[in-house]
């Protein structure tokens, strides 16, 4: 604002009221600047101040926006933290878990290991005993073979005897199953003796070159492992009495049989080498249909051959026969 000058006057020499005046105006005007001038200020002040509180006023309300901000994000942040709480017990537990199905896995592993260990070595046992099986399978189709060769060859013999006997006009009855020949013991011995008597010999004089010309053949050589005298005894007397007189029997038949004169020095060693004479006692037995025994039938010699390995094969037949 400009100050207000008062108008100059002239002052003269020798007026000393009128100077005093204009220095108390010019005072007042100074004090009216001042004054004015203030105010001024005072009113830049206020609007300063007016303007710095609204300023703060909205800081203030910026401020607290910013804390209840801050508040939101301290709970915000302390349920977060409680989640992650939360979540790190729920990945401890998974954790947990997770080492037990490792440790389940690796005891499932070690078991599968044992397995396949195990599965390894029963395979190795199955095919050590399919080896074996395919070794005992061909054993057995040899056997087979062998025992159908058997069966074969003791089939032709009993039809060649039969045949033989027939050709010689002797009525001679061959067991169609065994090839064994019964001979009556009451027609070779006496009653209680072991001497073969005349009709005896002459019995066997017919019947045992027949009998040996079919099991003496070259072809039948290779089965044939022995010919078997036997002789049986009724139940009377002592059965060490009947052992020693059938023994006694079947060993003069036997002998006969050796001293055959028909034989030749071939022939006499191959049979000396299969004869066989064994004496059962009463221990075959025969029967009657109603359960007595057949005294007359029980005192006989029977003379049977063996097949090489038929052993084998009565074994066999009693096992599938379930024996």
């Amino acid at each position: 604002m400009r100050a207000v000058r008062a108008p100059r006057r002239l002052i003269q020499k020798g007026d000393g009221g009128s100077h005093w005046i204009s220095f108390s105006d010019m005072l007042s005007s100074l004090l009216l600047v001042f004054i004015l001038a203030l105010m001024v200020s005072i009113y830049q002040y206020f609007s300063v101040l007016d303007v710095k509180t609204k300023e703060l006023e909205v800081q203030q309300v910026e401020l607290d926006r910013v804390q209840i901000s801050l508040v939101q994000k301290e709970e915000d942040l302390r349920t977060a933290q409680a989640e992650l709480m939360g979540k790190e017990e729920e990945v401890a537990s998974i954790q947990i878990q997770l080492q037990q199905q490792e440790d389940e896995l690796k005891a499932a592993q070690a078991a599968l290991k044992t397995q396949k260990d195990e599965q390894a070595a029963l395979q190795l046992q199955l095919a050590t005993q399919e080896a074996d099986l395919n070794k005992m399978q061909l054993a057995m189709n040899a056997q087979q073979r062998q025992i159908d060769d058997l069966l074969g060859v003791r089939t032709q013999i009993i039809q060649d005897l039969s045949q033989a006997f027939a050709s010689s006009n002797l009525n001679v009855k061959v067991n169609e199953d065994t090839g064994d020949i019964m001979l009556d013991s009451t027609l070779l011995f006496e009653k209680g003796g072991e001497v073969l008597l005349p009709a005896g010999r002459d019995q066997l004089s017919r019947l045992i070159p027949v009998y040996l010309s079919v099991l003496l053949r070259p072809e039948y050589e290779a089965y044939v492992a022995e010919i078997v005298i036997e002789g049986h005894t009724d139940s009377t007397g002592s059965y060490l009495h009947n052992l020693k007189l059938s023994q006694a029997r079947a060993l003069g038949v036997a002998t006969y049989c050796l001293e055959l004169p028909g034989l030749d020095g071939v022939q006499r060693q191959k049979l000396q080498s299969i004869l066989t004479a064994k004496g059962r006692s009463f221990s075959d037995r025969i029967f009657f249909p109603d359960g007595r025994e057949n005294m007359d039938a029980s005192r006989r010699v029977e003379i049977q051959f063996r097949l090489k390995d038929s052993e084998m094969i009565q074994k066999m037949n009693e096992i599938l026969q379930g024996r």
